[in-house]
């Protein structure tokens, strides 16, 4: 498995996971959010790839010196196996190297399904927080 930044040709099969594995009002949500983002900053979206096909997808951000993992998805056969971990610990270093303060999760009812993952990661309640925008209109 590597983790890498999204490239404008895995947006087809970026789309097509979320479609997958997201509920359709997430989905939604996450689609405008996931072109915002690309516009921004599409180094804060990552892919993990397997034998060249796209098992999951991270979408994060920065607002304010704080990093949000906003929204992760991983094909339900991928799942348990590290894939997310691997997401989640890319992106901190990302945060890391550009001065971010502090990574938070982005709290929202579609997060709160995965707290129980986040929690494994070490995350503390208070690590799930709404930004101080939601990010269909925070600037990257």
């Amino acid at each position: 498995m590597k983790i890498r930044s999204f490239q404008l040709s895995d947006y087809r099969y970026v789309a097509e996971l979320l479609k997958e594995v997201l509920s359709e009002e997430c989905c939604e949500e996450t689609m405008g959010a996931f072109a915002r983002q690309l516009s921004w900053d599409s180094e804060l979206v990552l892919v993990a790839e397997s034998a060249g096909n796209i098992t999951g997808v991270l979408i994060g951000t920065i607002d304010q010196q704080k990093g949000y993992v906003y929204r992760i998805a991983v094909q339900e056969e991928f799942r348990r196996q590290g894939v997310g971990r691997a997401l989640v610990t890319s992106m901190k270093n990302r945060f890391r190297h550009r001065k971010v303060l502090k990574v938070l999760i982005a709290g929202d009812k579609h997060n709160e399904l995965l707290r129980p993952f986040y929690e494994s990661l070490g995350c503390q309640p208070v690590d799930f927080v709404r930004p101080s925008q939601p990010l269909s209109i925070v600037a990257g």
